[in-house]
């Protein structure tokens, strides 16, 4: 350890409180805690088994897990624990393991949860236990459950709590744990306003010059501005993401990998060169272009939004603007895979602006201006 004073100070917290850092190891040491996911997902306190587990992982000693994935399944048996009705534990038991579950695993497997996705997963949860609780309270179950009461919740509760209940009410028509019947009424789809493009502009001239803000909030805001990005992709790029070809600077969302403007790129390298938690006994060697306080893990989504936020780019607004500004001067496949989005999404952002790419400019829209023909993605 390059820093060992850091990892003594570790071993050190909660000293004389159940469940410390050095408590966890000893057990571990004496094989009372079995070297597994499943264990770590019991012990108390939570944020030191937590912390224990993703070092190992970092190690190489327990196999890698999505820290997210983790953390719900960490806080379900509390949850259960937690039900009064045995039948409604077995009933959201059954949900979290056949829907929840499964579509958290797969969401690993193919990139990555985010904290937004993990939250939103225990919503489900949450009010799928309010749901079964207020069908009690009517005399109902969820087997009896009609449309009347469907209606009746529907007008009670908020488009949030709505959008969180439908996946339960699917999957109990789908395992016949209610009628079939049943109609779930309509999503509402609403979508925020993006920001003008005179405040992007003057968003982005404002993290260029203002040495006030802090580095990496002017890179993490410079990236959304420009490029796109949602917050959740940034936290994911690598330092290897950013490419030296001698006096240009590329950075790699898609293909090809993005040009950097000089200005853009000077911020970018004294960024790299001087990252924060790089002092830390966890992330001496971290790869992360923005690390995280976590062994292995970059910084946390949410929590960069917010900060974000507080300086004046609202991360949703700022993308919005900037993929729109993206889609007036390029066609859109050419912005499609050049900064990772789909081709649908573009699609559907060009018929909002107001028409077609081919409306602004002449010549062949399918074709970047370098001539790289790019890849369109599949509809299917």
């Amino acid at each position: 350890m390059d820093k060992p004073r850091s990892g003594l100070a570790w071993l050190e917290m909660r000293r004389g409180q159940p469940g410390n850092a050095s408590q966890l190891l000893r057990r571990l040491g004496l094989g009372e805690i079995p070297l597994t996911h499943d264990a770590f997902h019991e012990l108390q306190p939570w944020r030191a088994a937590a912390h224990l587990e993703e070092l190992l992982m970092t190690c190489g000693v327990l196999p890698a897990v999505d820290k997210y994935l983790c953390s719900f399944q960490r806080w379900l048996p509390g949850h259960l624990a937690r039900i009064a009705d045995p039948e409604h534990v077995k009933t959201i038991k059954l949900f979290a393991t056949w829907r929840v579950l499964p579509r958290l695993r797969a969401r690993a497997e193919r990139s990555h949860i985010t904290p937004s996705v993990r939250r939103f997963a225990a919503e489900q949860i949450k009010y799928a236990t309010a749901f079964l609780q207020w069908l009690g309270e009517r005399n109902s179950t969820l087997a009896s459950c009609g449309q009347i009461d469907i209606d009746a919740w529907w007008s009670g509760n908020t488009e949030h709590g709505r959008t969180c209940l439908r996946a339960f009410l699917s999957w109990a028509m789908q395992s016949r744990r209610c009628r079939r019947t049943l109609s779930i009424p309509a999503m509402k789809v609403s979508r925020r306003a993006a920001l003008s493009e005179d405040e992007r502009l003057d968003a982005l001239g404002r993290l260029l010059t203002d040495a006030e803000i802090p580095m990496r909030l002017r890179v993490a805001g410079v990236i959304v501005l420009l490029y796109a990005q949602p917050v959740s992709r940034i936290v994911r790029l690598g330092v290897d993401d950013v490419i030296r070809e001698g006096d240009s600077v590329l950075l790699r969302l898609g293909e090809p990998a993005s040009p950097v403007p000089a200005p853009v790129a000077a911020l970018l390298l004294e960024h790299i060169a001087n990252r924060d938690n790089m002092n830390i006994a966890t992330n001496p060697a971290s790869r992360w272009l923005f690390p995280g306080r976590r062994a292995g893990q970059p910084s946390r989504p949410d929590h960069l939004s917010a900060l974000l936020n507080e300086v004046g780019v609202p991360a949703a607004a700022a993308r919005g603007a900037a993929i729109r500004q993206q889609l007036l001067e390029l066609p859109g496949p050419v912005v499609a895979d050049a900064l990772g989005y789909h081709d649908k999404t573009t699609s559907r952002l060009i018929r909002e602006t107001g028409g077609a790419w081919s409306r602004y400019a002449p010549g062949d829209h399918a074709r970047s201006p370098t001539g790289w023909l790019p890849r369109r993605a599949s509809d299917s």
